[in-house]
């Protein structure tokens, strides 16, 4: 019973997660200084895909625009397929360039931004010692580790490169079958179902490599443990992944809203937006720090609680 009491009082909760995580660089504040030396790379390739990401989606936009029959609301399957096929030949060596700058820049520059800020927001979180700017830097090159964290980052690419190639597939499909209500609400209630999923399954993956950057174990390891220490607390991963991704999609739509007409957004906006970017992104990779300690911790007292049981039936079926 009092193991029970300890765990209630120790229960994970959505705002006591976003509390500790800002609570961090107020602690110390070299630790903002640090994250903005460490972010400056990853910005500014950022901007460079951003320019070309707005580029594209605009063009995409204003070719299915100009495709469809101001007469006709729905068109016809095959024409829209036509349609399609048009917009691939028309964007598609703009998007293996961005393909080719996310998975062979900006992924590493962001892995060794989230190592570097979860290893140092770690030791803040535990108050065990003060840490130094001077320190704070030196720790990525000397006392990190890499290899964990960088197979569990490309096992959880591959597990979001499916997913992703999914809702792709149902947003197609909903485009397609326009013509036909029935279908297209099943392909949206569908789309709307597999990206909840993807926000969940987000944070395990998150939360994942967070493991492999503190404990030595990495690739599926690291999954398989992120997935059980959540196990009870889902919903407060699944609201931090939602909250960065609300939070991107309304920065996204405000800046294709802004330079629709320009083809895209001016390059005072765009690095606007790419820096409240960059510190989402801090502030979602701390918060998933916090979440991973809050889960272990809860799972600890969890399994004490129940040893005690064990031990307690034990004794009970003892013959006196």
């Amino acid at each position: 019973m009092e193991n029970s009491s300890t765990v209630m009082k120790e229960r994970l909760g959505f705002f006591e997660i976003i509390k500790d995580s800002l609570k961090i660089a107020f602690k110390n504040p070299n630790f903002i200084l640090f994250t903005f030396l460490t972010s400056l790379p990853l910005f500014c390739f950022l901007v460079l895909y951003e320019i070309i990401l707005q580029y594209v989606l605009i063009e995409t936009g204003k070719i299915l625009q100009e495709a469809a029959d101001p007469f006709q609301i729905f068109g016809d399957g095959y024409e829209r397929l036509v349609d399609i096929e048009n917009l691939l030949g028309k964007v598609s060596s703009k998007v293996l360039l961005l393909g080719f700058i996310h998975l062979g820049i900006i992924h590493f520059l962001d892995l060794f931004n989230t190592i570097a800020t979860v290893d140092v927001a770690s030791i803040i979180y535990a108050g065990e010692k003060s840490i130094s700017l001077k320190d704070m830097l030196c720790r990525p090159v000397k006392e990190t580790r890499f290899k964990g964290p960088l197979i569990t980052s490309i096992c959880s690419l591959c597990l979001a490169f499916l997913i992703l190639l999914g809702l792709l597939s149902f947003a197609t499909y909903i485009y397609i079958t326009s013509a036909d209500v029935l279908f297209m609400m099943l392909f949206v209630v569908l789309f709307i179902a597999l990206l909840a999923k993807f926000m969940e399954w987000s944070s395990i993956w998150n939360m994942g490599i967070v493991i492999s950057i503190l404990e030595e174990k990495q690739g599926d390891v690291a999954l398989l443990v992120s997935s059980y220490l959540s196990r009870r607390n889902r919903a407060y991963g699944f609201f931090i992944m939602f909250g960065f991704f609300a939070w991107r999609l309304a920065l996204r739509f405000s800046c294709l809203y802004q330079g629709w007409d320009n083809g895209g957004s001016t390059i005072v906006v765009t690095v606007g937006h790419i820096g409240l970017v960059c510190l989402a992104n801090l502030f979602k990779w701390v918060a998933i720090m916090v979440y991973f300690y809050g889960c272990k911790k809860q799972s600890s007292y969890q399994y004490t609680d129940e040893e005690e049981a064990k031990f307690r039936n034990d004794l009970q079926a003892e013959p006196i």
